[in-house]
């Protein structure tokens, strides 16, 4: 596979850092009964950050069943409470549209079950404070002597949807699962992420694909929780899949011509390979007999070759349309947080706390 191609246009980035007045940071938790570490991790989250005015902490409690949201409030935090349990990503979804809607000039994520240290925000957000960045990943395995001790298939799953990644993007990462990051105005600003599962690699992949800047900072993180079980990676087939099913998805929007026409040539070469022996076996024996369900095979992979094919042309022309549309849509966003803009909540959001 592929770097993307010319389609995916570079964003808009700021020549440096701006630390305006009112500087403002957003930590974000998505959490789901982590009524066991919730308050710790709050209570951790530093306040007095240097380039930074006013620090708020948001929990995006997932449909939990226990006191999540209660403890949350207790501990100072905004909450914003899912009726049912929609995924990580759709966290990740509402807490950007909160940080969006409120004007903050970053956003930090954080794990709520205790796994990160927050005493690590400030080195995730310092790429970003200082222009270097539009993003900031966490790393858990750039830095050998700080990699954490992991079941060996969990960690091999991990590299392997590094390289995927990488591979897709041309961007070399050692780690694209973590969830401890750091976006900047512009990288707030160009996010359209959908998928509810996860967030973590189509966000990578989205924000690579518009060239905006991203850089892993070496973080040290408990391999294991202390208490309960992963939401999101419990069962590791059904983690593979789904993040499998989101990367495919992605990369088939930003690249449909090469997505298409790779499928295309796959379908193309066993149909040239059986053509050649129907009719090599004619010309040796003069009939077509028994082997027309060879020439009948390989008609049939010609055609879905070619459908392929005008599939990605077709959405190659739908792909232009949404680099179109996106930027229409950034622009809008972008006017919104100009200075005379309202910079508060939006009103239609559920919340306590």
């Amino acid at each position: 596979m592929s770097s993307p191609g010319p389609e995916a246009r570079p964003a808009t980035r700021p020549a440096a850092a701006v630390l305006a007045a009112g500087t403002r940071l957003l930590v974000s938790l998505p959490a789901l009964d982590e009524g066991t570490t919730i308050a710790d991790v709050i209570a951790a989250i530093p306040r007095d950050l240097a380039g930074i005015d006013e620090v708020e902490v948001l929990v995006v409690d997932d449909g939990s069943h226990d006191d999540t949201s209660r403890l949350a409030a207790e501990a100072g935090a905004q909450v914003i409470r899912h009726e049912r349990t929609r995924g990580v990503g759709a966290a990740f979804q509402t807490a950007l549209a909160r940080a969006r809607a409120s004007g903050v000039d970053y956003l930090v994520t954080i794990d709520a079950d205790g796994q990160f240290d927050p005493a690590d925000v400030p080195r995730v957000l310092a790429p970003v404070l200082a222009g270097k960045a539009d993003c900031a990943t966490g790393s858990r395995f750039a830095d050998p002597a700080l990699e954490p001790v992991m079941p060996r298939l969990k960690r091999w799953g991990n590299r392997m949807l590094a390289r995927l990644v990488s591979r897709l993007t041309g961007h070399p990462f050692d780690d694209v699962s973590c969830g401890m990051r750091c976006y900047g105005r512009e990288a707030m600003l160009h996010l359209n992420p959908i998928g509810n599962f996860t967030y973590t690699h189509e966000v990578l992949l989205d924000l690579c694909f518009k060239g905006l800047r991203v850089v892993e900072v070496p973080i040290a993180v408990r391999g294991e929780r202390e208490y309960g079980t992963s939401r999101v990676a419990g069962s590791l087939w059904r983690y593979a899949i789904n993040t499998l099913r989101i990367l495919v998805g992605v990369y088939r929007d930003y690249n449909p011509l090469r997505f298409f026409g790779a499928l295309a040539l796959l379908l193309l070469l066993p149909a040239v390979l059986l053509e050649i022996f129907f009719f090599g076996h004619y010309l040796v024996t003069g009939s077509f007999s028994p082997h027309k369900w060879a020439g009948f095979s390989g008609a049939g992979l010609v055609v879905l070759s070619l459908l392929m094919g005008f599939m990605g042309m077709i959405g190659d022309m739908l792909n232009r349309h949404r680099v179109y549309l996106e930027e229409l849509l950034y622009e809008q966003r972008r006017r919104a947080r100009a200075p005379d803009a309202p910079r508060g909540p939006s009103a239609d959001d559920s919340h306590g706390g």
